[in-house]
């Protein structure tokens, strides 16, 4: 390989183990911004750029899928590639993409007017799920159990809008919840401060979701999803319980590493759109419809790396099973690194 890997770091995201394991493995690397105004004299002669992307900073929503797609027109490899990302954190995108490749979505349906949203309202049967395009972790999902409350919703969504970032009781309730399992409520206590200020710095630069609205059927008597988690020719899956009371799982924290509850098809409708998609990983949340039928909510190509890697092992694309755990950061470096090699940059 020719060129040194950039990598955009960005502290308690997947640069840190790209950091690490260029450093273990002997890679060339530098360290880019990929925000900075001068970031395509910065990337020089590099071979690859790796930038894992936040959807909650309002300046990687804003610059991230420009950037990467020019990088990509100078012939520079980039993770994550244009078919990668461009649909990451937009749910009304992935409706899009995933119906055009004739992937099984859960039926989902969007207006971007308000009358003709009432109209459909009153012909559909509820209860139905109202969503976001943005946001993570089951933030910005709620079950409309009736037309009443879906048409306040549409009417909100048209008017007023909705904060695309977590309320503070929301946000703050998770972190407890995340901390009380890990026995780290003290430091929790301690950011939340901080946190609140981060939060309210956010919604001030993100603005509000407005001008469409967006349902999905609900599907009953699922008492967990399933996540599919492809890197390259990896697929790693758990299942995450629904919260207590509630319908949603992801968010939940409650992950089952158990293979034998992982519906195959799952895995195999999962390497069938991310090759359609031509990603380089591709996190899919899925719920079983009738006669057990593996259905797509969402998908995304960030994740969690310390779920993936607790992953007892992996499929590859034949299916066949790897006792192994790996840790995604490397997979990624590595699966762009053999791309590098075989372009012969």
């Amino acid at each position: 390989m020719t060129g040194q890997v950039a990598i955009h770091h960005r502290i308690g995201s997947f640069s840190d183990r790209w950091v690490a394991y260029c450093e273990l493995q002997g890679i060339s690397y530098k360290l880019v911004n990929c925000l900075d105004s001068d970031i395509m004299k910065q990337l020089g002669s590099s071979a690859a750029l790796l930038w894992h992307w936040d959807h909650g900073d309002p300046r990687d929503q804003l610059m991230a899928r420009h950037v990467i797609r020019t990088v990509e027109m100078l012939g520079v490899k980039v993770f994550p590639s244009t078919a990668t990302c461009w649909h990451f954190d937009d749910k009304i995108a992935q409706k899009y993409l995933l119906e055009a490749i004739g992937a099984p979505l859960v039926y989902t349906y969007v207006f971007y007017d308000l009358k003709e949203a009432l109209r459909w309202i009153d012909r559909a049967s509820f209860p139905k799920v109202f969503k976001l395009r943005r946001g993570a972790g089951s933030n910005n999902v709620r079950l409309a159990h009736s037309a009443t409350e879906a048409r306040a919703l549409a009417e909100r969504a048209f008017s007023s809008g909705f904060s695309a970032v977590p309320h503070y009781g929301q946000d703050v309730l998770k972190r407890y919840r995340v901390a009380k399992r890990r026995g780290d409520l003290l430091n929790v206590v301690r950011r939340i401060p901080r946190a609140l200020a981060t939060i309210q710095e956010k919604k001030r630069m993100m603005g509000r979701e407005k001008g469409y609205v967006y349902f999905q059927d609900f599907i009953p008597e699922n008492d967990f999803d399933t996540r599919v988690t492809l890197i390259g020719d990896r697929a790693f899956a758990y299942t995450r319980n629904v919260r207590p009371g509630d319908f949603r799982a992801s968010g939940s924290g409650d992950i089952v590493y158990d293979i034998g509850r992982i519906n195959r098809k799952c895995v195999e409708i999962a390497f069938d759109v991310t090759r359609k998609v031509g990603s380089q990983s591709m996190a899919f949340d899925f719920v079983l419809g009738e006669h057990q039928q593996p259905l797509v909510l969402e998908v995304s190509y960030a994740f969690i790396p310390l779920l993936v890697h607790s992953c007892p092992g992996y499929w590859d694309s034949k299916l066949n099973w790897h006792e192994d755990h790996v840790w995604p950061q490397d997979a990624i470096l590595s699966d762009l690194l053999n791309e590098i090699d075989r372009s012969g940059q």
